[in-house]
């Protein structure tokens, strides 16, 4: 049926490892592979309870919190799909906690870029800290992770499911698509998305 149909395009379109850089799989569009499969593969992921759960732990900031509960508040955070590709989950054991930085955490972004797997892809959630020239901000960052060495299958896959989390993540006003380490290691990067020129620090470092 169409499940096995869907699995052909992925046999068809996934080039051989020793394919020639001129064979036309190869170099096909990574965009276009997208768009063919996104109306498919969107409509059987769905995305577990406790995402949601830990967004809007993280969206909402109280401002009267006792110590203990803030150093539990979560700083970072990374989702992936399940084994069977239809849910998006919590990625055990990857996260960054407020109570962690300054103690086994120094820097909480480069702590962070070094959580993203080289090879795969992953949606990510970042509470950025930053000041501009008026004033000190907090900003809730959606990161959808998608190395160059990731499978091209993981790939469309991810690219179509994006839709799927970001509609549970109401009302995130920064949203970016990194492709590889040299878009995410410069903290100057996050700094541009969040404000472009007028932020001066990042985590407290500055720029």
């Amino acid at each position: 049926g169409a499940r096995g149909a869907q699995c052909d395009i992925f046999r068809a379109e996934e080039p051989d490892c020793d394919s020639a850089p001129t064979d036309r799989r190869a170099a096909a569009s990574p965009a276009l592979l997208y768009s063919a499969t996104t109306a498919e593969m969107a409509s059987g992921v769905t995305v577990a309870d406790n995402v949601i759960t830990v967004f809007n732990e993280m969206k909402v900031r109280k401002a009267q919190v006792c110590e203990d509960d803030k150093k539990k508040r979560k700083k970072a955070v990374l989702f992936c799909l399940s084994q069977d590709m239809k849910n998006i989950v919590l990625e055990e054991g990857k996260e960054i906690l407020l109570g962690d930085v300054g103690n086994t955490v120094d820097d909480p972004y480069l702590h962070f870029v070094k959580m993203l797997p080289p090879n795969d892809c992953r949606y990510a959630l970042y509470d950025a800290t930053y000041e501009t020239k008026e004033s000190k901000k907090e900003d809730l960052v959606f990161i959808f992770w998608a190395p160059e060495n990731a499978p091209l299958k993981s790939k469309m896959i991810y690219a179509s499911s994006k839709d799927a989390i970001k509609k549970k993540f109401t009302g995130i006003k920064h949203e970016w698509q990194v492709n590889g380490l040299e878009d995410i290691k410069d903290r100057r990067t996050l700094a541009e998305k969040l404000g472009g020129q007028s932020v001066i620090t990042l985590e407290g470092s500055p720029l």
